[in-house]
């Protein structure tokens, strides 16, 4: 059972190890050169280290290798979580071929898969089971590669990132305490802890950033734990509660890929059409578009908190509103609707 003395034993030891780290990166950073320089789409103005991510491993890691039972299960997460970071210490360092990253991302989700974190069922809303056969294997690869990437493309504001993650990680470990998986929300705490240990170095005029090797890991581990926690709940409409927990990043990414195709631009070409460029155009700041991101954020994964305790026309209900919510702001930042400027400027 997770108490609350244990809940805070997790988040202070994940947050602990993450601030202790965090400057021996910059410091090496810095003395090597190992630095993001500005440019056009970035909004950033002096030489930043990029290596955060490895805190954030590093906290994450050892607060649950002391708190978690140790099993398959985490040794495979912690495995591939490793090898993901390494995949983008290596692109941060190098910035490797777009191709070979997802290639290698491929091979990390397939292994993830092979040794045991998969989608075998999902529940349906007339309270029965999709079994998913033969598609468990995709599912479950497309799932863990998606999530990698949406939040990887996330990751372009000091806080943007690192805050959405810490959201999500903390609905996720509420929906798990509601179910019962106890071992799943100490991970999801483990998380939290970690990315709020970052967010100390990383909200608003950032000390240091993230990187491939964070925005990725963050992504792997997201995945995962979605996938042996709520994904294999009973709860209706199971398979769109993750989704609506990490809406933000994942409507991004998919408009992203649109976008690209209709441009007729190569799919990992960066370019300035995310929301919070569009948003940075309308006029909000950098900590505006981040606090509205986390209230939009919040607001979905409050409401995927109820609906894990809903059934029949509440759900749908519900269904109903998040989906309200994700148009209404797809379309307010597709169309740069002045009504943004207005409530951030009002609100934030």
């Amino acid at each position: 059972m997770v108490t609350v003395k244990l809940s805070l034993v997790t988040l202070f030891i994940a947050w602990a190890s993450t601030v202790l780290v965090i400057p021996w990166i910059k410091k090496a950073s810095y003395s090597i050169g190992l630095l993001d320089h500005p440019e056009t789409r970035k909004v950033h103005t002096s030489p930043t280290p990029r290596l955060g991510g490895i805190g954030i491993y590093f906290g994450f890691v050892i607060a649950s290798l002391l708190l978690v039972p140790i099993d398959t299960q985490l040794l495979t997460i912690i495995t591939g979580a490793t090898f993901i970071l390494a995949l983008g210490i290596w692109d941060d360092i190098k910035s490797i071929n777009p191709f070979l990253k997802l290639g290698c991302q491929l091979a990390i989700a397939t292994s993830t898969y092979y040794f045991g974190i998969s989608i075998h069922w999902i529940s349906s809303p007339d309270g029965g089971f999709i079994f998913l056969q033969w598609l468990s294997g995709p599912l479950t690869i497309m799932w863990i590669v998606g999530l990698i990437n949406a939040i990887n493309l996330l990751d372009g504001l000091d806080g943007l990132a690192g805050g959405i993650s810490a959201i999500s990680a903390t609905i996720l470990a509420i929906v798990a305490i509601q179910n019962q998986q106890y071992i799943v929300a100490i991970l999801m705490l483990a998380l939290l802890g970690s990315c709020l240990g970052f967010l100390k170095f990383n909200f608003s005029n950032a000390q240091v950033f993230m990187g491939d090797s964070g925005s990725m890991f963050l992504g792997y581990i997201l995945a995962c734990v979605s996938v042996i926690g709520v994904l294999k709940s009973t709860v209706t409409f199971a398979l769109l509660i993750p989704i609506l927990i990490f809406a933000v990043p994942i409507s991004d990414t998919l408009f992203s890929i649109i976008r690209r195709i209709r441009k007729k631009q190569p799919l990992f070409k960066a370019d300035n059409g995310h929301y919070h460029h569009r948003l940075l155009d309308l006029g909000l700041t950098s900590k505006q578009i981040t606090l509205l991101s986390y209230i939009i954020s919040a607001l979905l994964g409050i409401l995927a908190i109820f609906m894990t305790q809903s059934s029949g026309i509440s759900s749908y209900i519900l269904l109903g509103i998040s989906l309200t919510i994700i148009s209404s702001s797809i379309i307010l930042c597709r169309k740069k609707s002045p009504a943004i400027l207005s409530i951030a400027n009002f609100f934030l």
